[in-house]
């Protein structure tokens, strides 16, 4: 990683730009579901909840295969100022259908749908506060809450094996100022010339690269910088999510 200049963009909390928040998983924050966790990214911090259910979707039925699937939402108060409920609006946004798509996609890209038979996964990811990466924290709670739920219908003898192939994580990267800087806080986030979501599993395999330029165009060493960042970031997390699952048993 690159050297820190005077020239660089001076992070508020005084992080390195290669540098993560504070992450924490809490394994079982709720003991309802067949996995949850709480995860936390600096303020961020994102519920998440798998429900296994019997049976599938219509166009899967007899087909032997199982299905995956996220909801995603965000508390009226997540944020500064109270943003109404969808429900109030009486339809789901369009960035709301583009996160559970996300997250849906990121887990089905782990899972061997044939080992887990016919039966729904939902995750439930709730954004209990917002100070940016609610995204990229839900994919890696919920392949959290996901991996532990299997686990358990392992260690019940409902399946033989846990259909989850490997573990997949995700977080932002972007540039400010001029400068790469990993994991972007919402006051980074909102001021970035280029912003990034990166999504990959252990094998360092990607699933999703989403990055977008917001005034001009930005050459590709960049984008191989900021990939590098992302890498290391979710290296991190994935440890974090090995750790939750031990102590969830």
């Amino acid at each position: 990683m690159k050297a820190m200049t005077e020239k660089e963009f001076f992070r508020a909390s005084g992080r390195r730009p290669d540098e993560m928040r504070p992450v924490k998983l809490t394994a079982g924050y709720t003991s309802m579901p067949e996995g949850s966790v709480l995860i936390e990214v600096g303020h961020t911090r994102v519920l998440c909840a798998a429900t296994v259910e019997q049976g599938v979707p219509g166009w899967m039925r007899n087909s032997g295969r199982g299905w995956v699937t996220a909801e995603y939402g965000m508390l009226p108060r997540a944020t500064l100022t109270r943003t109404a409920r969808e429900s109030e609006r009486g339809k789901v946004g369009g960035r709301t259908h583009e996160i559970q798509r996300l997250i849906g996609r990121s887990l089905r890209a782990v899972v061997d749908m044939q080992a887990l038979g016919e039966r729904t996964v939902i995750l439930d990811c709730d954004v209990l506060q917002a100070d940016g990466g609610t995204r990229t924290a839900a994919i890696t709670g919920a392949c959290t809450a996901l991996a532990i739920a299997c686990q358990r219908l392992v260690k019940a003898g409902t399946l033989k094996a846990s259909p989850l192939r490997q573990l997949v994580a995700a977080t932002s990267v972007g540039i400010v100022e001029g400068t790469t800087l990993l994991d972007l806080a919402y006051e980074e986030d909102s001021q970035a010339e280029v912003d990034m979501n990166l999504v990959m599993t252990e094998d360092g395999g990607l699933v999703e690269v989403q990055a977008t330029a917001e005034r001009q165009a930005f050459p590709r060493a960049r984008m191989m910088e900021m990939m590098d960042y992302a890498e290391k970031g979710i290296r991190e997390l994935l440890a974090l999510q090995r750790a939750a699952m031990e102590s969830a048993g």
